[in-house]
């Protein structure tokens, strides 16, 4: 009888590691490939296995293969690089008008006369109430001859919108006035400007949290099966690219609506929704999106809030018009937006609600305001809440022990830093002031993610970080650049943990990419794009370039995984 009970338990105890082993197989390899996995320890591998949404094993080829079992699906990625899914750390998901007609200049900052020649031509040729958008640089909207008088002259059949490619800063006319229900009288909001004649009237210029309110209006008039459409093609845009993780500045739309419109897609890719409330005359909107909405779906979550604390060089915040500055002063002069007390009461909600904090920081004024109101709140605070300073253009060498001592992220977009071919001396002035620093940051410890706000190719801001035309002494290398876009703008949502590497135990969240980024001339790097994107190991982008060992398309290996 004994020895019959030692036969079973033994035979169980074989059942029981079979199971095991199987449960431990993994579905999916990817094979002879260069893979850079955002941690530094190990860099670069051949292989890696992944079962379910996550990596179970990273290594040689020989090393992974010996992993696989009969039900493994193996991609033999031919040489091809493979890299973390892309964070975009700082992207504004945004809806326009249905009815749009959207103008190009020959340049990115025209001349008047030439921007009012397209707009006219424009006009002519659309149907009455046609929205008709333009952006224009620092020269038109430092013409003070520019405004809603000359903009009806254009048209008063067609809303006209020309808004600075910073978003900062807009003219309208009469007609987009009227569209969003602006009054004469309508006073300011607190952070905002709406500028006026001399006769009272207003004269079509918006300022700062005058122009968001603005494009939330309008962003709020458009129904929501075009809102879905136009959000689908930016989602999968972004998959096309390798990107597998969007944090949405929600300027456009309040975080229940833009969640209601995700879920109605559904997403592919995740994205992290961050409340970005307006202001309206008697103060900041602190009720909006919160507490957080409920999310169904598991791609989508809500958390962080943002406020703007100054404006950009460009426009120089509320500066008149007709007054500029040397290129590199504009960082250090750079008013704000709110008074000093606003920023203290920011700090306070966030410790209070136990949310994140992000700041726009374009110049040294507001970076140094902040600093101080952290310290002033208790510097001991700081060094765990992840606050965010969105851009830190202006963030001089004697800031940066400050920064780092208040565990502060700063996240940059590369795109902002090619200012030297639009704005002359712009170069030398940056050097002279130290302003738009990234590898000042990281030679300080300081923890620097990566994302858009501008142009949704992560490569073009590759390249721009590789060679940071405003100031090469502060360029940093491909895999840095890349680590930033992917393992530390993780790190600045606090899913580190998570995401943002290729390690085990980690979500597989990838890309295969189109050419070797680390090695392709810069001027190739915007040319790339994914051939293979996987979000949670499920395929959400193939462009059907690679297949697996046994003849079946990815798209038939993702379907076993599901």
């Amino acid at each position: 009888m004994r020895k019959l009970t030692v036969g079973v338990v033994i035979t169980c105890v074989t059942l029981i590691a079979d199971v095991a082993a199987q449960q431990a197989s993994p579905d999916l390899i990817l094979t002879n490939g260069k893979i850079f996995t955002s941690n530094a320890a190990q860099p670069y591998v051949q292989a890696l296995a992944i079962r379910g949404e996550r990596i179970t094993a990273v290594g040689t080829a020989e090393q992974i293969q010996q992993l696989a079992k009969p039900t493994t699906k193996i991609i033999d990625l031919g040489g091809r690089t493979v890299i973390p899914g892309i964070n975009d750390a700082h992207n504004h998901l945004s809806i326009a008008p249905q009815s749009r007609v959207d103008v190009h200049f020959k340049s990115l900052d025209p001349s008047w006369p030439e921007a009012r020649q397209v707009l006219a031509a424009a006009s002519e040729k659309a149907p009455q109430g046609v929205f008709i958008y333009g952006d224009i640089g620092p020269t038109i909207f430092h013409d003070v001859s520019v405004d809603r008088a000359a903009l009806d002259k254009v048209s008063l059949d067609h809303p006209v919108i020309l808004t600075t490619f910073t978003g900062h800063g807009a003219i309208v006319n009469s007609a987009a006035l009227a569209a969003v229900k602006i009054a004469e009288n309508q006073p300011d909001p607190l952070g905002g400007r709406y500028e006026h004649f001399s006769d009272g009237r207003l004269s079509g210029v918006l300022r700062e949290y005058a122009v968001f309110g603005f494009n939330r209006t309008l962003a709020n008039q458009v129904p929501d099966a075009a809102a879905v459409s136009q959000l689908r093609d930016t989602l999968n845009q972004a998959a096309r690219f390798g990107i597998t993780t969007i944090q949405d500045m929600s300027d456009a739309m309040p975080p229940e609506r833009c969640v209601a419109l995700l879920e109605k897609i559904p997403t592919s890719i995740r994205v992290r929704v961050m409340r970005m409330p307006g202001t309206t005359p008697n103060g900041r909107d602190t009720k909006e999106g919160w507490p957080a909405p409920i999310v169904s779906d598991p791609l989508i979550r809500v958390s962080g809030t943002k406020w703007i604390l100054d404006g950009v060089p460009v426009e120089g915040t509320f500066t008149p018009r007709d007054q500029s500055d040397s290129p590199g002063e504009l960082f250090m002069h750079l008013p704000l937006t709110f008074p000093k007390v606003e920023l203290a009461a920011m700090l306070q909600e966030s410790l209070r609600n136990q949310d994140q904090l992000l700041v726009h920081v374009s110049g040294r004024p507001s970076a140094e305001a902040f600093l101080d109101s952290m310290r002033a709140a208790g510097k001991s605070l700081w060094s765990e809440k992840r606050v965010r300073f969105e851009h830190g253009d202006g963030l001089t060498p004697d800031l940066l022990p400050a920064v780092k001592e208040m565990g502060v992220i700063v996240v940059q977009n590369p795109s902002h830093l090619d200012g030297v071919d639009l704005i002359p001396g712009l170069g030398d002035s940056l050097n002279a002031v130290k302003a738009q620093p990234l590898k000042s940051l990281l030679d300080s410890g300081i923890p620097m993610a990566l994302g858009s706000d501008g142009p949704t190719n992560p490569y073009l801001n590759i390249m721009f970080a590789s060679l940071h035309p405003d100031r090469p002494s502060e360029a940093i290398s491909r895999e840095q650049a890349v680590i930033a876009y992917t393992l530390t703008s993780a790190y600045a949502e606090f899913a580190d943990k998570e995401k943002g590497s290729l390690e085990p135990g980690k979500l597989a969240d990838l890309a295969v990419l189109s050419q070797d980024i680390f090695t392709v001339p810069a001027s190739d790097l915007p040319k790339t794009t994914s051939v293979l994107t996987l979000v949670g190991g499920k395929v959400v982008y193939d462009a059907n370039a690679i297949g697996s060992s046994n003849g079946e398309s990815v798209r038939e290996v993702n379907g076993s995984l599901k």
